[in-house]
């Protein structure tokens, strides 16, 4: 059995669907639903089981699960940049991925891969590498990036980084997003835009290097972000941390103009002012260092900003049961 923590929400559910797509059904889903219209990304989705996260961990430290499961996504986590309350990122997203860790990285017979993030990375003034000698010297600029940058420490401290991969995912976008709320793409976030006024709406930059809207990030497609995490699947002899992004980064001016592009309207941007106390913790560039991931043996080729943005744009967000 294969078990995907998060396997409901963005990537997790675009993951079971991929092993769907391969044949692998055998799949134990673990997450939270809540009040969300995330349940909505289980419907076409093939699986044995769903348990509630609390439920599943009583049965894990109970040994229920130390037999029968061949390989384990964990993407389960809260991804809320804005969350305040660090009690609760440190049990949800640090100490649960301890426990999970513990249990079944190093594992014979168990592939272990779990989601970091590029928010690790903080303003980039320490780079963008995925090198593990790189970890110990970023400072995110968030709580949701601690929390991940101290179990992506503590997974080096104790070697299980040795027998698992630690994927850190960019500024990932696509289908099945639709119940993030405010941690929605850019993407999907200009869409709705543009459908209910005509135009997008930018954050105005306050660095002189860096024109209004032409702050950039590298944004990556859920496809090829998925494509990535089940190329370590396939290879268990590989192991660390990694990149999940294009390594181009692109200016938010580009994409807005994609979703215009897509859309076969002309170009309409305004620029508005950052929320208060959003300036000092704002990146305005970020890029995926890829030579690791090469190395690794990932070649494919990615979609392009435009080619992804068409894509969502004209075969889900123009068709799904997607809400403003």
């Amino acid at each position: 059995m294969i078990i995907v923590t998060g396997g409901a929400g963005f990537i997790g559910s675009n993951i079971v669907r991929a092993l769907n797509e391969a044949g692998e059904d055998d799949i134990l889903i673990v997450d939270r639903l809540g009040q969300t219209e995330k349940w909505k990304n289980l419907l076409d989705l093939k699986f044995v089981d769903y348990e509630h996260k609390d439920d599943f961990l009583v049965r894990l430290e109970r040994g229920l699960y130390d037999h029968g499961i061949w390989a384990v996504f964990h993407l389960g986590a809260c991804s809320s940049t804005t969350e305040k309350n660090a009690d609760y990122l440190m049990e949800n997203n640090f100490q649960f991925s301890q426990k999970l860790a513990s249990r079944f990285a190093g594992k014979r017979g168990v592939r272990f891969i779990y989601a970091s993030s590029a928010a690790t990375y903080g303003d980039g003034a320490q780079g963008y590498s995925d090198d593990h000698e790189a970890v110990a010297r970023l400072l995110p600029l968030n709580m949701y990036g601690y929390s991940k940058q101290l179990f992506d420490w503590w997974a080096l401290r104790t070697g299980i980084l040795k027998t698992a991969v630690g994927i850190k995912y960019f500024n990932v976008y696509g289908p099945y997003e639709y119940h993030k709320a405010d941690m929605r793409s850019v993407v999907i976030r200009s869409f709705f835009q543009i459908k209910k006024t005509g135009k997008v709406k930018l954050f105005k930059s306050y660095r002189p290097e860096y024109k209004d809207g032409e702050q950039v990030r590298d944004f990556i497609y859920v496809k090829d972000a998925v494509k990535i995490t089940l190329h370590f699947l396939e290879r268990p002899e590989v192991n660390g941390i990694f990149n999940a992004g294009t390594g181009t980064p692109r200016s938010f001016n580009d994409l807005a103009a994609g979703v215009f592009s897509a859309l076969d309207l002309p170009v309409n941007i305004e620029y508005i002012d950052m929320p208060e106390g959003l300036e000092k913790k704002y990146q305005y560039h970020t890029c995926a260092e890829t030579t690791k991931l090469k190395f690794a043996g990932f070649r494919d080729k990615l979609f392009t900003l435009e080619s992804g943005i068409r894509d969502y744009v004209l075969n889900y967000l123009e068709k799904a049961d997607a809400e403003a």
